[in-house]
């Protein structure tokens, strides 16, 4: 075996020597026929210059061997530098191979049916102003009901969530404040009537002469003093709970009656009880909170610095996420006049109509409110996107090559945000598929095909 690999490797040697042998001899013939060539051309020039420029060739012949030897030679060394210079050998900066810039992308024809440009321009820009908030009673239909007299509560008719009618009993309360009352207010009757009669009589003995003018004067003005008590001792009354009719039973039958009636003053729903069975109340007490829930506050607090972006009347919205975040539409009710000192910020507030009951008074809420058109430079929203938690967009340099250059831009408003750095008006941009030349970027960047 080894003897069989020792002949081939023989045989392998004496095939290259032939080769080499046939490739040296055939170099040497085609080189020793392209400096026979060049010979003859040189003759033929040498022939052709001395017919037409005999002086130039008469001292050609004359000069040195070895400027003929270096003129024979110079094609060949011009031929040797036009080489060398094609593979850059005399190059001393040699070009640097570019790199793909990894923020310009380029789109084939399928992709540039996805992408819509614009241009930058400066348009009346909504901005929308978003601030906390929450749901409130609206204060218009809300009422917060209190004792009329001092007293003890002797009986409770209406519960938290009941619905009243506006004169509905809520509670009874004992009195003996309100006794005395009543009490005052017969005897001012008895001294009012009692005076009344007496100042008759007065006139009657005056006309016979009985009595002075003096006398007369002093009777009449004590029954208008008792008819002024006899009034007061009624407002009095009135003011402690009573109506005008039951008032006129007491003055009729003179039956005393303890019990003053706790009257809802509106109609509505029963939010609020802070009374027990039992318990002594005070007229500076609220028993009761009737609110009417058919139509409520949205309240908010906007920062001073945005009060002057505020009107009322201006387009509103109110977003609650116990509602599964429904947006309901409105507009803006009232702007206060004045700034929280504490917390520097203006409230504003929206009314919210709720004929289904489903809001309800303490939800939270997000409120957005659309300002006042301003001049600015925009772009829609299509045009940014979000990379390495900065805002990009994509300006087109030509038909196929768009860059992606950072920007900053202000809140959104109505799909456009306003451009606060990074563009000027009239780039042009890629305003619509901007996610898909992002993502193409990206894909050229991964070397994917």
């Amino acid at each position: 075996m080894k003897s069989e690999i020792a002949s081939l490797l023989r045989k392998g040697r004496v095939q290259i020597k032939l080769l080499w042998r046939k490739a040296k001899r055939y170099t040497k013939e085609w080189f020793d026929q392209v400096i026979q060539t060049q010979n003859h051309w040189y003759q033929l020039a040498h022939d052709y210059l001395a017919n037409h420029v005999p002086a130039l060739i008469g001292r050609y012949d004359l000069s040195p061997h070895w400027l003929k030897r270096s003129l024979f030679y110079f094609p060949w060394v011009v031929l040797l530098v036009i080489t060398l210079n094609y593979f850059d050998v005399f190059d001393r900066n040699p070009p640097i191979k570019s790199v793909q810039d990894p923020n310009v992308v380029e789109v084939n024809q399928d992709l540039r049916k996805m992408i819509g440009d614009g241009k930058v321009q400066i348009a009346p820009f909504i901005e929308e102003l978003r601030t906390s908030g929450r749901v409130d009673f609206n204060e218009l239909f809300l009422s917060r009901i209190g004792a009329n007299v001092t007293g003890r509560v002797s009986e409770i008719l209406a519960v938290p969530g009941q619905t009243v009618k506006q004169g509905d009993v809520l509670a009874k309360i004992t009195s003996t404040e309100l006794t005395q009352s009543q009490l005052a207010y017969l005897k001012a009757k008895s001294a009012s009537q009692l005076a009344d009669q007496a100042a008759n009589r007065a006139k009657i003995l005056f006309k016979e002469d009985v009595i002075a003018l003096a006398e007369l004067q002093r009777r009449e003005a004590e029954a208008s003093s008792a008819k002024a008590e006899f009034r007061a001792a009624n407002d009095q009354l009135r003011v402690q709970g009573m109506n005008q009719d039951s008032i006129d039973r007491l003055a009729k039958s003179g039956v005393i009656e303890s019990i003053n009636n706790v009257i809802a003053t509106i109609p509505g729903e029963i939010v609020e009880r802070k009374i027990n069975k039992g318990q002594v109340v005070q007229p500076s007490d609220a028993l009761f909170t009737v609110a009417d829930l058919s139509t409520l506050w949205a309240i908010a607090e906007v920062p001073e610095s945005n009060a002057s972006l505020l009107r009322k009347g201006q387009k509103a919205s109110l977003i609650i996420p116990a509602l599964r975040n429904q947006e309901i539409e409105g507009t803006v009710a009232h702007v206060d006049s004045i700034v929280n000192p504490q917390t520097r910020t203006v409230v504003v507030r929206m009314e919210l109509a709720n004929k289904d009951g489903l809001i309800k008074p303490g939800m939270l809420a997000t409120m957005l409110i659309e300002s006042q058109p301003i001049e600015k430079l925009v772009v829609p929203m299509s045009a940014v996107v979000r990379e390495d938690n900065h805002d990009h967009v994509f300006v087109r340099l030509d038909d196929d090559l768009y860059r992606m250059v950072p920007v900053k831009l202000g809140p959104e408003g109505r799909g456009y945000r306003p451009v606060i750095s990074g563009l000027k008006e009239g780039q042009e941009i890629a305003i619509d598929g901007a996610y898909h030349l992002n993502t193409e970027r990206k894909r050229q960047l991964s070397g994917g095909s």
